[in-house]
């Protein structure tokens, strides 16, 4: 498998996955444009999309999906309730709908949509997998339910929300309602949350972590790689390459 982050943050988020033939994009929250001059820069095929699935309504899941889905003809997948809640990011657009728990296979790629804890009517995780291979996108998750810790896992690579430092978000400019809903159970993951999540449950399979989801303004790249290598480093038995996915272009390729 090839993975990617296209775009990674709350202003806008887009994962891709592919094996040899095929691929789908996880959200599609930054501009069409956006979509395909990053993937173009990576040399990824629009050609082999065979999908795009939606986690949820949030705008910076799925500000771009309307667009890009007709200019593309790219097919989309999200839950029923999503879609009554997407409004005017679908449009006419046609829909595919999957079922939290159920399997979807799109030629050789099997994604296993899951429900997670966010401020969203019906918000999912995802792993995706092919050729004996697995990837978890867990991003926008308040707390790690069994859900997570199931495909944390069974995971050979992660897309994990590692959102805000704690001491940032405390002293930083946020009203105290908008602070009390990110570090809630249905809010975001700290960067201290996800690397003792890893540290707690990845397995010696896991060998790719994309810290994803970084807050601008209550957290810096550097102290979520310092804080996620620091903590995970008490296993000496996980072997990583971690990285950041950037809010502000995409990642480079990873081959698993």
């Amino acid at each position: 498998m090839k993975i990617a982050s296209i775009a990674s943050g709350s202003n806008g988020n887009c994962y891709y996955l592919e094996n040899d033939d095929d691929a789908i994009l996880i959200d599609a929250g930054v501009s069409t444009k956006q979509i395909v001059e990053r993937m173009a820069r990576l040399g990824l095929s629009l050609s082999k999309l065979r999908g795009v699935f939606i986690s949820h309504e949030h705008t910076d899941h799925i500000r771009g999906i309307d667009v890009f889905s007709r200019k593309q003809a790219v097919p989309v997948f999200m839950t029923q309730k999503t879609h009554a809640s997407s409004g005017r990011f679908i449009k006419d657009n046609p829909v595919s709908f999957f079922s939290p728990g159920r399997p979807v296979q799109l030629s050789n790629i099997c994604v296993h949509p899951f429900l997670k804890s966010h401020d969203a009517i019906e918000p999912c995780g995802f792993s995706v997998s092919s050729g004996g291979r697995s990837v978890a996108v867990l991003t926008d998750v308040g707390l790690h339910c069994e859900n997570v810790i199931e495909h944390i896992r069974n995971a050979d690579a992660l897309f994990l929300e590692s959102n805000y430092d704690d001491q940032m978000l405390k002293t930083g400019p946020y009203p105290v309602h908008l602070k009390k809903r990110i570090a809630s159970d249905r809010g975001h993951l700290s960067n201290t949350q996800a690397a003792m999540i890893t540290l707690e449950y990845a397995t010696t399979r896991l060998k790719h972590v994309f810290l994803s989801h970084l807050s601008a303004n209550n957290n810096t790249p550097e102290l979520a790689l310092a804080t996620f290598r620091r903590i995970t480093n008490e296993r000496s038995d996980l072997k990583l390459e971690v990285r950041i996915a950037s809010r502000e272009k995409e990642s480079p390729v990873v081959c698993l």
